[in-house]
This record gives structure tokens, sequence and C-alpha cells, in this order.
């Protein structure tokens, strides 16, 4: 059972431990990433070298997958990182950036859920939708506008849900309502806000919180994920309720990160909105 206790341990355990989490992860929005990881507690690891990668996942305590940048050289170094994470029983969360823009792109997707089987997958609707459906959209990076006019939220909770259960998989549809699902239950979370979308990368920092998130909490990966959505959510509201007259999305970005690491127990008490469907 999903409480508010349970939720913030979840919380406390990334701010005690500091896990050192690796990032194979989009180089347009690596720093900010990167920073977001420090924010929230954890440590960030960025490489993607076949070199090394073994060794780095060896060292770490999860892994964070995103091909939003992603090209040949990278799937080998993202499949022997996941293999190598698998090995050694640390999270995984994948994030399929644009999974429905090309049949390249879509079918490395299709391959890392298979090789790797991911813990975590997370993305917008459009993400998950191509996903759930096994095929690609040509569709771009972002949520289609079609599937934000004709997808319901039911809708969208059933595709999430029973995707979590196909894939034995937590799944996250992120979204003006955000969706998180085991393949039982159902988490609706309500926080955020819209000038999220309008920076590089806020959802690519989420898949680096929730990456810092379960490699914490390991043995409670659904409520770590629901935690992270909440803490990132969260920061979207006070970075914008933080912003100065004149300031815009520059200054939103570093906010945002701002926010995130001043968040605490009563802050998160006060602000969390969600409910379990």
């Amino acid at each position: 059972m999903i409480d508010f206790q349970a939720l913030w341990d979840a919380i406390a355990r990334v701010k005690n431990i500091s896990p050192l989490v690796h990032n194979i992860t989009n180089y347009v929005t690596a720093n900010p990433c990167a920073n977001i990881t420090l924010a929230c507690g954890a440590s960030p690891v960025m490489a993607d070298e076949i070199m090394e990668v073994e060794d780095i996942q060896s060292i770490s305590k999860g892994l964070n997958i995103n091909i939003g940048t992603i090209n040949s050289n990278r799937i080998e170094s993202i499949l022997r990182a996941g293999e190598t994470a698998k090995r050694l029983d640390h999270p995984i969360v994948f994030d399929p950036v644009g999974v429905g823009a090309s049949k390249f792109r879509f079918e490395v997707a299709m391959n890392i859920l298979k090789k790797i089987k991911p813990d975590v997958i997370k993305g917008n609707l459009s993400e998950i939708r191509s996903i759930w459906e096994k095929k690609h959209h040509s569709k771009g990076v972002d949520v289609s506008e079609e599937d934000k006019k004709h997808l319901s939220l039911s809708s969208a909770e059933f595709m999430t849900r029973e995707l979590a259960k196909e894939l034995d998989a937590v799944v996250i549809t992120t979204g003006e309502v955000d969706i998180i699902s085991d393949g039982r239950s159902i988490v609706r979370v309500f926080n955020g806000h819209s000038m999220m979308e309008k920076i590089t990368g806020s959802g690519c920092q989420l898949s680096s919180v929730v990456a810092a998130f379960i490699s914490a909490n390991p043995d409670c990966i659904f409520e770590a994920s629901v935690s992270a959505v909440i803490t990132m959510g969260i920061s979207g509201e006070l970075a914008y309720e933080n912003l100065h007259e004149n300031q815009s999305c520059g200054s939103y970005g570093i906010k945002l990160i701002d926010a995130m690491s001043e968040i605490d127990e009563a802050i998160f008490k006060e602000r969390g909105r969600y409910e379990i469907v």
C-alpha cells in the first residue's frame, strides 16, 4: 500500500545513500540531468564509451538509458551496460525519447526492451503509445496534439497499466496528469507546471531523478518511481513561483534544479498531489 510515509522514505534513502547512477543519456541535456541528479541527493556519472561502460556500471547502483540522441555507436554501449546492470541486479530506467519519430529509433527501443528488460519505462503519451501499439508514428519527440485531444485519461491509464503488465515493469506516462503503474495499481500525479514544457530536457531530467530514486530503493521500485514523479512536479511548481519579474525559460531551468535541492519532508507533505486508482 502506497502512503505518505512510504513515499517520503524513498526520498530520504536517496539523500542518505547518495547512490552513484550511471547515465547514458541525451547529450543535449546531459548537463541539467547531471545537476538535477546531484540536487536530489544522488551522484551522476555520464559514460557511454564502450570500453568502460561495464566498469562504470559495476561501481554504480543503477542505470539510466535515454535514446534522445541515439546513434549507431551508442547502441552496443547501451546493451553492454544494460546486461551488466542486470547481472548485478542494478535497477534500470529506460526513456524512449522520440521512439515514434523514425524506424531506426523504434527498432533500437524495441531491442532495448527485449534484451535489457528495464525496470521502469518513462515516456510521454505518444512514446508510450508507440511502444504499446508496437509501431512508430513519425511524430517527433514531443507528445502529438492528436494524442492530447483523442486519448482520454482512462485510455491512457489502461494503456499504461497493460503495458506495465506486458513488460513486467513500472510504466510512467507523463502529461498534464502523470500516470504510474506497476501493472496492478495506478497512481495519478497532479503536480507540475506548464513551464516545464518550455525548456529542453525536463523529461530527460525526470528520467535521471527516477533512476536516482530506484537506485536507492531497489526493493520498492514502484513507490520510488511515484516519489520521483511527485518530487519533480513539485520542483516545477516551486521553480515557477520563484521566478522574478522579466525572468523566463532560461532562469526557470536553473530554478528547477534549485527547487529540487530544497524539497524536504514538510514541502513534500504539503504540496504532493496524487491519488491511487
